[in-house]
């Protein structure tokens, strides 16, 4: 290192004083031009050069500006999560704090940095305005529902990626999911050949291809085994709205001898209500969740559930719109699959 640039180091280690990019330059002995290729990650740079200006980056502790390099490229380098839910649901569900945990945890080994968008209060307006006036590059949309059109406003602005099939699904869309139906149709099965035969379900909303495909999976179960459905109720992905979706399958009389119910969050509700009825889980009822989240094994008894691999889908979806922004061309649609794990509530 020069002795200009010993000396500016020294000055800026005893003052706030930002390291530039022309003190790096002067620092490794190259020109301006050649320590922005390598901030960038261009590779028309010579291992010599890379060498030295990695070691001028490292003593100078030097940080790229990332306004001027998104000028340069005409990119932020930053990336929306829409979640279209309430800051309750978002906060209280265990499967968002895995989505975000893979997302992230993609991101990390990225120049891109996350921002985070819960869209519930407004009809999307301010989050479809501040994604069209350019301030991110891309954006991933989890647990969307059929009334949030204001996500093809910011569909056609910048790539998107779906946690989930789309509510209106497009031969352009990109989107990761879990098998919910064969997830649904296993999980109603397992009930079946344990011996069950009068077996409820506890849904999601219907407006979510989620919930919708979870409950096509149970009655395609209960068809395959030519057995009636004896209560369909929508639990809205929440405790509390499993809790109130299984009184009110019992006030119908229907006595189940099982639920399938489409989240370990409802479950939880559904066993509570169960529990304070004087119904033993799994004697009298026996209850299948859907997720394999930490609630999966908060409770008593512990749920047998259907796992879904949450922070792989997060990690998934990142991967899907980098190869977007990169200009690579990824499979539209990816399914993951889903595994029963048996507890103690069957």
């Amino acid at each position: 290192m020069s002795t200009d640039a010993m000396r500016r180091t020294q000055r800026g280690a005893g003052t706030a004083h930002a390291v530039t990019i022309e003190e790096v330059a002067a620092a490794a002995g190259v020109s301006r031009s050649t320590v922005s290729r390598v901030v960038n990650g261009s590779t028309a740079v010579s291992p010599e050069a890379l060498e030295s200006v990695t070691r001028a980056i490292n003593e100078l502790n030097y940080v790229p500006n990332r306004a001027a390099r998104s000028l340069a490229s005409q990119k932020t380098h930053a990336i929306a999560l829409i979640v279209p839910e309430d800051t309750t649901r978002f906060f209280g569900d265990p499967f968002f704090a895995a989505i975000v945990s893979g997302i992230n945890s993609r991101l990390s080994r990225s120049d891109y940095v996350l921002n985070l968008f819960i869209a519930s209060d407004d009809p999307g307006d301010k989050t479809t305005s501040y994604v069209r006036s350019g301030a991110v590059d891309g954006a991933i949309v989890v647990s969307h529902h059929t009334s949030d059109t204001f996500i093809d406003r910011i569909a056609s602005v910048v790539p998107v990626v779906y946690g989930g099939r789309p509510v209106r699904e497009r031969e352009r869309d990109y989107y990761v999911d879990v098998d919910n139906v064969r997830g649904a149709y296993d999980a109603t099965v397992y009930l079946i050949e344990s011996g069950r035969r009068r077996i409820a379900t506890i849904t999601g909303p219907r407006d979510m291809p989620a919930g919708v495909d979870r409950l096509q999976g149970y009655r395609d179960a209960l068809a395959a085994w030519d057995l009636d459905e004896i209560a369909v109720e929508d639990g809205n992905f929440t405790a509390d709205g499993g809790a109130d979706a299984m009184r009110r399958v019992l006030a119908t009389g229907a006595q189940p001898d099982a639920v399938f119910v489409a989240s370990d969050l409802m479950a939880r509700g559904v066993l509570t209500v169960l529990t304070a009825e004087g119904l033993r889980v799994p004697d009298d009822v026996a209850i299948i969740g859907f997720d394999d989240s930490p609630v999966a094994t908060s409770v008593t008894p512990q749920l047998t559930t259907m796992r879904q691999p949450s922070f792989a889908q997060g990690e998934r979806m990142a991967t899907v719109l980098l190869d977007l922004l990169a200009g690579r061309h990824p499979r539209h649609v990816t399914i993951l699959e889903t595994e029963l794990v048996i507890r103690e509530s069957v």
